[in-house]
């Protein structure tokens, strides 16, 4: 027989899952592995629920799992394989609008994608999640001073990035 989730959990689980999903595509740069980043971290709060919800920060566990897990496959030689699907390429004034905004996205996603695994974690938990240096750093394992020098350091390469000529011309 199941046990039944414990509903607590689930309504937890249902406000955390898209943030967690949001952060890990931020971290990977691939929807997919995202999901299979923000549902494993939801698998470990639930087997230590009872804890996490007791100490009243579920989502401070969840992050730190789903950035751990990140940062560990990220060092696994398979993870570098990237599957790309092709798609046909649209010229009409209509597509060149809609993907307007793509674009930027495009260049941001790749720039991060640039950066080590430990950077790209402190740059997306201090600047996407808003988090302060000190819940980066106790998130992450790392002292406050390493949380500011790799954000410094990863936001120095991303306007690095984002200001080739490849780039500016685009704009």
């Amino acid at each position: 027989m199941t046990p039944r989730p414990d509903p607590d959990f689930a309504r937890w689980a249902a406000t955390a899952r898209p943030r967690l999903r949001r952060t890990a595509f931020l971290l990977s740069g691939d929807w997919h592995l995202a999901e299979d980043l923000a549902q494993d971290a939801l698998l470990r709060v639930y087997a230590v629920w009872h804890r996490a919800s007791a100490s009243g920060a579920p989502d401070a566990y969840a992050r730190a799992t789903l950035v751990n897990a990140f940062r560990a496959g990220a060092r696994r030689p398979w993870r570098r394989e990237r599957v790309v699907a092709l798609v046909p390429e649209r010229h009409d004034a209509a597509a060149a609008d809609a993907t307007a905004g793509l674009e930027e996205r495009d260049a941001l996603l790749v720039a991060l994608a640039r950066l080590g695994p430990s950077q790209r974690a402190v740059v997306v938990l201090r600047y996407w999640e808003d988090m302060s240096v000190a819940s980066v750093a106790d998130a992450l394992g790392l002292s406050e001073g390493t949380v500011k020098s790799q954000a410094a350091r990863g936001l120095d390469s991303l306007r690095r990035t984002l200001r080739t000529p490849s780039y500016e011309e685009t704009r």
